[in-house]
Parts: C-alpha cells; structure tokens; sequence
C-alpha cells in the first residue's frame, strides 16, 4: 500500500471538493493503491472557542459583501461539479476547528478517521452545524460507531490540544500554506483540489510502478 496523507480542515469548503472528487477516482480505481490518512490543519489557527459570526468573518476576510460573494462563486461551481451538497446560507457561525480535529484524530486510533471527516464535511457545509459544539462532535462520533460518552467526556478536557497545534505548525513550518494538500508516499505534494482524472492518473502511475517493481523483484 501507498500511504496518502491529506492535511485538511472541516470548515474549508475546497477540502469539501477536494475529498469529493479524489472518492470519485477511488471509487473508479478500486484496485488503487492508497491507505489514507488525515492530518490537522486550522484556517483560522487564532479562532476564539466560540467562534464567530460567519457573514462578518466573511466579509472581514474578504473585504466587504462583494468580495466575499465574488471569493465564493468558484466554490460554489466547484462544488456543483463535484456533485455536492453545499449550503453556505445555513452556515452562521466559522467554528473553531480544534475540537474537529481532535475528534479525528482519535477516530483515526479506531480506524473511522475518513467517516468522520465526512461526517464533519457534511454537518457542516449541507446542515450548517457548528462542528466546534461538543453535543455536535458527540453526534458525529457516535453516528460512526464510536463511543460518544468517551468522546464527550474527552472533548470537555484538554486530551490531544497541544498535539494538534504542534501538528499544523509542523505543517506550516514544511510549507504548507493552504488546504487541501495531498501527500503521496510522503514524499510527492499534490496541492489543491485536484479532478478526478489527475487522481486517476497518479492511481494510474503508482500501480504500474508497484507492477514493475513486483515483477523486477520476481525475476531477481
């Protein structure tokens, strides 16, 4: 297997697109070669724990209603294309995603990391759910099979706090400066959300390497 490491963030409607349209590929490639993990990474690094009002944040951000609007049309495009659900009018609140990131960080010790992305994804850009709210996270924890009183009761501690900052500034300080980012057999950057006919290409690529090295192997 081939490790595909993707550094993301919950509320970054690009790793939304961007997940979407490597699931097409695989989904396609049934026989590629990735083992996948995710890794944290915070848009907003100094978001108070409550949060913020999403259009203020937004036009903060971007300078205005207008730039705003203008910022997220591609997105919106995007995510059509992709296929997806995206409802930017329920969002009301840009959550800190500390939280968020800590309970996928310990759904990947069971294995559920990629579900609970999705599931992070989805209550966020199609129900609008602040993904920063511990009864939220619960959920979520709890409609992937994990044991939501665990969940909670670490989410109301300080458990994996540091380890996750230390982990994005880690990210910062080896040059990543926008989500998402795909890391394949951690030594090849794939920046962006790619179509799924690059991912197809790369699962392409990667198979016939690990053929030929398997039949090299065999006639030594």
């Amino acid at each position: 297997m081939v490790r595909l490491d993707i550094i993301s963030d919950p509320i970054c409607p690009w790793c939304y697109i961007g997940k979407a349209n490597l699931d097409k590929a695989l989904e396609a490639n049934p026989d590629h070669p990735f083992t996948i993990e995710w890794h944290p990474f915070q848009l907003n690094p100094d978001m108070p724990e409550g949060g913020m009002d999403r259009r203020e944040y937004l036009e903060t951000k971007f300078g205005g209603k207008e730039g705003a609007l203008t910022a997220y049309a591609p997105v919106v495009e995007a995510a059509e294309a992709a296929g997806l659900e995206i409802n930017l009018d329920l969002i009301k609140t840009t959550p800190s995603t500390i939280n968020a990131h800590r309970l996928i960080h310990w759904a990947g010790l069971e294995g559920k990391q990629t579900p609970v992305v999705a599931a992070l994804f989805g209550a966020y850009f199609v129900d609008g759910r602040d993904i920063s709210d511990i009864d939220v996270l619960a959920d979520i924890a709890d409609g992937v099979g994990m044991d939501a009183a665990v969940v909670r009761r670490l989410l109301e501690g300080d458990q994996d706090i540091e380890d996750i900052r230390e982990r994005d500034a880690h990210s910062r300080k080896m040059g990543v400066s926008g989500v998402p980012c795909f890391i394949v057999a951690q030594q090849h950057a794939v920046p962006g959300a790619q179509p799924p006919e690059t991912w197809a290409k790369v699962i392409s690529e990667i198979n016939e390497q690990l053929t030929a090295e398997a039949e090299a192997s065999t006639k030594n």
